[in-house]
């Protein structure tokens, strides 16, 4: 009898370790997909640990440029960032990861798909729901929403037991039992004794930036140059260092952030399910991007433009989150948003101090910004007495709304 064929999300860590080991024992013929989307792991020893435990097959594909490129940059041009604080960095690597996975599952003839995310998380309903809008006819195996699977696993301890029954070997520690996801965005860091928000997040939590304490004395000068809202170029004043390509760019904001201990982010979110949960994250790089990005269109991206991308950001940054990256809503506000970037050309530069971000200057070609009209030592063509004409016409509701205001005082006497 032919074995059903399915194609696993795989880590190599604990959950989809022992996930790709029981999908074994249900009689699944398992082809294991590794996504690189920057994480630092050993992709060669995750492949052998697959293979070890059973997968017939092992994919490993490299998605850091097209991530960058096609993601990362895409939603930095929008401004989207959840709650006012979140840059996405989980949420914006699930379409892609899952976009693969599809085409390998077309490739391999799989009518299966799997992964190893929570009944309680918002990455169940990230993969899922592009796995739906990419191949409708596709059958989702979710372990974690399955009875059969969570009579034998409760929680993670029950996971290592099982890990060691069968000789599965993990990183992760009962004592240190965090769940990370990590990519060139980010590194997520959950679970454990960060699942109190009352307990401070201990320094050996952090993986990919050096704490500000320990940063050094001294500014990092660099300048991001964009075209079209994207960055085409970054320079360290200091060294002299240059990159023009997409991934290299990134790469090193990665590498001078995390020097300067920016980008740590310890916060309470709400995910699409209605839980409350907390995160650490580590955004080095797209801390940088993000004000930089921000501090340049103030100076060549007119005023309601730049309200009406708002608006449209914060229903991107929801539709981000929550999984609807492969909708047509989504597809209609990447059209806008791409028009409301076209023109967001120049140089931003930057110090870098001590977890701090802070432009120091900007310009461009495109500017919007009148040197003669904004000088307080200059009167220029803008003429002050045109104000009071301005001001008494939005005068005109004020002044009635505080008469009615008068009159209801009198009344109440």
């Amino acid at each position: 009898m032919t074995k059903k064929k399915v194609v696993l999300a795989y880590s190599g860590g604990l959950d989809t370790s022992v996930i790709l080991k029981w999908l074994i024992e249900e009689g699944y013929e398992v082809i294991a997909y590794i996504a690189d989307v920057g994480q630092r792991d050993d992709f060669k020893l995750a492949k052998q640990k697959a293979l070890a435990i059973g997968a017939s097959k092992v994919y490993i594909e490299d998605l850091k440029e097209v991530f960058v490129t096609d993601y990362i940059f895409q939603v930095f041009k929008s401004g989207a960032i959840y709650e006012n604080r979140y840059l996405l960095g989980t949420a914006i690597a699930r379409p892609l990861i899952a976009k693969k996975q599809i085409e390998i599952a077309r490739h391999e003839g799989a009518s299966f798909v799997a992964h190893g995310a929570t009944g309680k998380g918002n990455d169940q309903a990230r993969f899922e729901l592009a796995y739906y809008a990419l191949e409708p006819s596709i059958k989702v195996i979710a372990p974690w929403r399955m009875e059969e699977f969570l009579q034998n696993f409760q929680g993670r301890s029950d996971m290592f037991d099982y890990a060691k029954k069968y000789g599965i070997p993990v990183t992760a520690t009962v004592g240190k039992p965090y769940s990370e996801d990590e990519n060139l965005l980010h590194i997520s860091h959950e679970a454990g004794i960060l699942e109190d928000p009352s307990a401070e997040c201990e320094e050996d939590v952090y993986s990919m930036t050096v704490s500000p304490e320990n940063a050094p004395d001294k500014t990092t000068k660099v300048t991001l140059t964009f075209n079209n809202g994207i960055p085409i170029m970054v320079e360290n004043h200091e060294t002299g260092r240059v990159e023009t390509t997409p991934l290299e760019i990134f790469i090193y904001l990665n590498q001078l952030g995390a020097a300067n201990g920016i980008g740590r982010l310890d916060m309470v979110e709400n995910r699409f399910v209605g839980i409350k949960s907390r995160g650490v994250y580590e955004s080095p790089g797209g801390t940088i991007l993000y004000f930089a990005h921000t501090d340049l269109e103030g100076i060549v991206m007119d005023k309601e433009v730049m309200r009406l991308r708002d608006i449209l950001a914060m229903k991107m940054t929801d539709l981000i989150y929550n999984g609807f990256w492969f909708s047509p809503e989504m597809d209609f506000l990447i059209q806008a948003i791409n028009k409301s970037q076209e023109g967001v050309n120049g140089a931003v530069t930057l110090k870098l101090y001590k977890g701090g971000v802070y432009p120091v200057s900007r310009e461009s070609r495109r500017s919007l910004y009148d040197k003669d009209i904004a000088s307080m030592d200059a009167i220029g063509s803008y003429k002050p007495q045109d104000a009071e004409g301005f001001i008494k016409i939005h005068a005109v509701r004020l002044m009635n709304h505080g008469l009615s205001q008068k009159m209801k005082m009198g009344g109440e006497k």
